[in-house]
């Protein structure tokens, strides 16, 4: 038979479709086709598994060698085929049998020694060839991260002939074990930010409920020093959250590193990012940094010093968790559920309303500086808080220690459990069916809320995300309830210098 059928995957965004790899082997003038909207890196693997047969000391058939990858409307892009493909050319010329096929996936770059390399996406790969029931086969490279899906039945070869030798029954191949756990990054703490108790506070409000949160202040006041300390009191992933964390990391460029495994994701893009950078894209559609802080913290420091244009593009990821890349040829949906932490000036010189009085800025060119951030992306940010100066910095250092992150982590620990057993997901995530029977007010709380948005101008969202707060603040007293102290708690953290913009 000419004919060998081996199966494989694609990688589409997070997602990775089945691939059936053909080969025919026909008569006809020597020559190899490959059909099935192959790129650029597909078609070159034509010479790759050439040179990889030979020089493993196989015969390469002087036939007309066709190659189709189906579905054929489905981009395919990478090395990953060249290991379907010269096994299928060995089985299509009898040269490997074949019947260890049907039941395994395959996926790797050969080297032109023969020698299996790495490729990026295994981990999407290992994940839907366990759910299709599929054993699979990979790259020795690639073996401790296609263990992370914990698929029964996945092995690892490092070389081409050991793959053949296998197929004959003449090799066992190792099958993939995890890596042995190793301690992560140490995260900063809490402990070193020395005063700032309401913006302590607001940081693990914002921590305990998933809220984003916005800091403004001169410079040299902790802003980012605060932000910084936010992964530290978060909760630690759980093994669904990290998978999916992984997985995007494996597609993307930056690569999947196996220290920060259960750590929250902590992207700080640079202001001059652009929208492509910051969101994700390009001709073959790969994460930003909004999918990259999936299940994390987004943390965006001098907020008004970001192109206003992509400022904008996080509003929608913001609201829905995910984000729809569109071209030509395909539509890619990556994931986006991050926490946003955010820093600002006050001011171009920054020092508006500081003691020192150094601030010359006119209000028109202040009230231009905090209008590069748009009214509707401020309103989806839930606490604004203004980082003042201490003014008994040097004596602080002589008082009781602040409490550490582990401290501050135990209460938020115990509001999210509450907010879990309460509704499976934080405050921040409450639909309006949720938000009706879980954030009731009291009549008088209910007048209160109604005043403070009439004479602070808010918005329905921004009532609703106050709510959410005040949820929050309850639960991390452990209280029934929205009691007015927690209501009165959540609106001030919307009445702030940094809430008072014109768009």
């Amino acid at each position: 038979m000419s004919l060998a059928q081996v199966f494989s995957r694609a990688c589409v965004g997070v997602e990775a479709p089945e691939v059936m790899v053909e080969i025919h082997l026909g008569g006809g003038l020597p020559a190899m086709t490959i059909v099935g909207l192959a790129e650029t890196a597909v078609r070159e693997s034509r010479d790759r598994v050439k040179a990889a047969l030979l020089n493993a000391g196989f015969e390469f058939p002087q036939r007309r060698i066709t190659i189709s990858l189906a579905p054929a409307d489905l981009p395919k892009e990478g090395s990953r085929f060249d290991l379907p493909i010269a096994l299928g050319i060995l089985v299509a010329s009898k040269q490997a049998p074949g019947r260890r096929l049907a039941g395994y996936e395959f996926v790797g770059e050969l080297s032109l020694s023969g020698e299996l390399k790495p490729v990026h996406g295994v981990l999407p790969f290992a994940i839907q060839a366990g759910l299709s029931g599929h054993g699979l086969l990979v790259p020795a490279g690639n073996a401790t991260e296609a263990a992370l899906a914990k698929s029964k039945n996945t092995l690892q070869a490092s070389c081409l002939l050991d793959v053949v030798a296998w197929m004959k029954g003449e090799l066992v191949l190792a099958e993939v074990m995890p890596a042995d756990p190793k301690p992560g990054p140490a995260l900063a703490d809490l402990a070193d930010v020395i005063g700032q108790h309401r913006a302590r506070r607001a940081l693990e409000v914002a921590a305990a409920g998933g809220h984003n949160i916005l800091f403004s202040g001169s410079p040299g006041t902790g802003k980012t020093m605060l932000a910084s300390r936010l992964p530290g009191i978060l909760p630690p992933m759980n093994d669904a959250e990290a998978l999916e964390v992984a997985a995007i990391a494996s597609v993307s460029r930056v690569g999947l590193d196996l220290h920060r495994w259960h750590v929250r994701p902590f992207r700080a893009p640079h202001h001059t990012a652009s929208a492509i950078a910051l969101v994700g894209g390009g001709t073959r559609p790969r994460p930003g940094e909004i999918s990259l802080a999936h299940n994390g913290v987004l943390f965006l420091d001098e907020l008004p010093e970001f192109n206003r244009h992509v400022l904008e593009v996080l509003r929608e990821p913001m609201e829905s968790g995910r984000i729809v890349i569109s071209r030509a040829l395909r539509c890619d949906t990556f994931p986006a559920r991050f926490q946003l932490a955010a820093a600002m000036n006050p001011c171009p010189c920054g020092y508006a309303g500081d003691e020192s009085g150094q601030c010359n800025c006119s209000a028109d060119l202040i009230s231009r500086y905090r209008g590069r951030i748009s009214g509707p992306l401020l309103d989806r940010i839930d606490l604004h808080i203004e980082v003042s100066r201490p003014k008994t910095f040097l004596l602080q250092h002589n008082g009781p220690k602040p409490e550490s992150s582990e401290q501050v982590r135990k209460r938020v620990l115990s509001a999210r459990a509450i907010q879990h057993i309460r509704g499976r997901c934080t405050n921040a995530q409450l639909d309006a069916a949720a938000l009706k029977q879980h954030c009731h007010l009291a009549d008088a709380d209910r007048d209160l809320l109604i005043e403070a948005s009439r004479k602070h101008a808010l918005s329905p969202r921004a009532c609703i995300r106050i709510l959410k707060v005040a949820r929050t603040i309850a639960d991390l007293d452990s209280a029934l309830s929205i009691e007015t102290e927690h209501l009165l708690e959540a609106v001030s953290y919307r009445n702030s210098g940094a809430m008072r913009t014109n768009c």
